[in-house]
């Protein structure tokens, strides 16, 4: 019999390793809110590697550590609460886990080393103009020639493609069967000829997301994950596994804690009692929900290791949570937004206004509008719930 884990030495021993291993440079972008990019990510990936902590939800046959479920949970708040950034998710927590579930031993040998050490990056090609929350809709076409498919077609809002090795991509090979039938997942190299990247501008002027074109891309049947047609089944997979990530507040409640902060140097003084004393209970009530989020999280890991359904959990938690970043980083910009709201830190934090004081808390205000879109909108969460209750 396996003895029993002991959950506060191991918060412990995690704690201690943050703060001593995490390079300050790095924790500064993170308590700073400015860009995670690959150059921040991959040495970071790389000395959790060397310890042995590359991938905390993957099996250790596979290089993971084997821990369970709430020591997972604990490593994220850990490292939230410490400024340290969270791991790249499109290798390690996507596509990582798909491979481990339905891939071939070959693919797995062949692509999970890269994404574990940080070598490889990857991106997701399943949004589509007019077929974003409805993939069953999406048209990208891959016909199949002997040992290769050709892809033809365009994926958008494609995070961090321009700084991606692979694209894992939901394609149509079949228009016969059912909608949710003919789709595969296929492993497609973004070097490969035909491919081309353009960017998509956002609102807080960071290149996160991108237009991928497809013409003519010929990929390896062996870079198929799984069955021809069984695409749907792995993509709801890999959904329904980044959606109980709203089950960590901590980054949350960090960012709650740090407005607080921010309310005190700003509004300081009696000139600002009364619009302090306002922002502070919009904080309260804030906080009051991200609690019970985290109480839901809790229950929501829980389930998972008693082999209990999820039911309606992740989906409430990614719509709680999501709405909530949002009224806090709202709070931020009333503190701060008669100063500074015209003003822009620029891309590459250069220039007249990058150095002003509580410029960060704009950029985040205007970061925070996609948390409500990305990892299944507040619609389709609203759309999912209401399935459940009441029926189709």
């Amino acid at each position: 019999m396996a003895a029993a884990i002991d959950y506060e030495a191991f918060r412990a021993e995690v704690r201690a390793f943050a703060e001593t291993r995490c390079p300050p440079e790095i924790r500064a972008v993170v308590a700073t809110y400015r860009k995670l990019s690959r150059k921040v990510w991959y040495p970071w990936q790389r000395i959790l590697f060397e310890h042995g902590w590359g991938a905390p939800g993957w099996p250790k046959q596979y290089g993971g550590t084997g821990w369970d479920l709430k020591q997972r949970h604990i490593f994220d708040e850990v490292m939230a609460e410490c400024d340290c950034p969270p791991q790249y998710h499109h290798g390690l927590r996507h596509i990582g886990p798909v491979i481990l579930e339905y891939g071939s031993e070959e693919q797995k040998q062949r692509f999970l080393p890269g994404i574990l050490s940080g070598e490889d990056w990857w991106c997701q090609g399943y949004s589509e103009p007019g077929a974003g929350s409805d993939l069953a809709s999406l048209r990208t076409m891959a016909r199949r020639e002997g040992d290769e498919y050709v892809v033809e077609g365009q994926k958008t809002w494609t995070s961090h493609a321009h700084e991606s090795d692979w694209m894992y991509t939901l394609v149509r090979t079949s228009k016969e069967a059912k909608k949710q039938q003919g789709i595969s997942l296929l492993l497609i190299p973004l070097n490969s000829p035909g491919i081309s990247i353009r960017p998509i501008r956002t609102i807080d002027g960071w290149h996160h997301v991108n237009e991928v074109f497809l013409d003519n891309v010929r990929v390896p049947v062996a870079n198929r994950v799984g069955e021809e047609g069984g695409g749907w089944t792995y993509g709801k997979f890999l959904l329904e596994r980044e959606r109980l990530g709203g089950a960590n507040v901590a980054p949350a409640l960090r960012n709650l804690e740090r407005t607080r902060e921010l309310l005190a140097r700003e509004l300081g003084g009696e000139r600002h009692e009364l619009k302090r004393a306002m922002l502070e209970e919009r904080l309260l009530l804030a906080e009051a929900e991200l609690r019970g989020a985290q109480a839901l999280g809790q229950e929501a890991i829980a389930a998972v290791m008693e082999g209990r359904p999820l039911g309606l959990l992740p989906s409430v938690l990614k719509l709680g949570t999501s709405v909530t970043f949002q009224h806090v980083a709202e709070v931020a910009l009333d503190a701060v937004g008669e100063r500074l709201a015209p003003r822009f830190r620029p891309t590459d934090a250069a220039g007249p206004n990058a150095d002003a004081p509580g410029i960060e808390w704009v950029q985040n205000y205007m970061y925070s509008r996609v948390r409500t879109i990305y990892g299944g909108s507040s619609e389709v969460q609203k759309n999912v719930i209401a399935k459940q209750l009441f029926g189709s």
